[in-house]
């Protein structure tokens, strides 16, 4: 099982119909969900502090979202940026062995507190260029999409 755990809810209708149109495609490929997390307000001031404790507040919210014994994904700007099919080769390889709880974590516009990001086995970046994280969640859902399809031999679009 894939469970993508995010932060915020997808507030536009565009955004929920892409979700919904990937997980769709994904349940014939293999089982995907999404976990939707609350989000805390920006900070008024963006001090140091006032944004760790923001992201320390959803991050456990995060954390507790995420089983023990799931292997954990981390997106993160300074992460690698691995191709499609080495995402799905990374997929098939914890699949086989015996990885059934595969946990990727996208978090709000602050980011990721420290606590989920050493949790993580891997992080993984989809682009050095920034997207908002409703954005980094279609494009996620796309990717698993596309590894799967990959993984099952089928034709994917290039």
């Amino acid at each position: 099982m894939i469970t993508v755990v995010c932060v915020g809810k997808l507030r536009e209708r565009y955004f929920r119909d892409a979700q919904a149109e990937y997980l769709k495609r994904l349940s014939g490929l293999m089982p995907c969900e999404v976990v939707e997390v609350r989000d805390e307000p920006e900070p008024k001031q963006l001090s140091d502090a006032a944004i760790d404790q923001t992201l320390r507040t959803e991050a456990g919210r995060l954390l507790e979202k995420i089983p023990d014994t799931a292997y954990t994904v981390a997106l993160f700007v300074d992460a690698k940026q691995p191709a499609s099919e080495e995402l799905a080769g990374k997929l098939n390889r914890l699949f086989l062995d015996g990885k059934s709880d595969i946990v990727f974590v996208i978090g709000g516009s602050l980011g990721l507190h420290k606590s989920v990001l050493d949790r993580a086995q891997q992080r993984l970046s989809m682009s050095r260029m920034t997207f908002p994280h409703q954005l980094a969640r279609i494009i996620l859902l796309e990717q698993l999409y596309r590894a799967a399809k990959i993984n099952a031999g089928q034709r994917y679009h290039k």
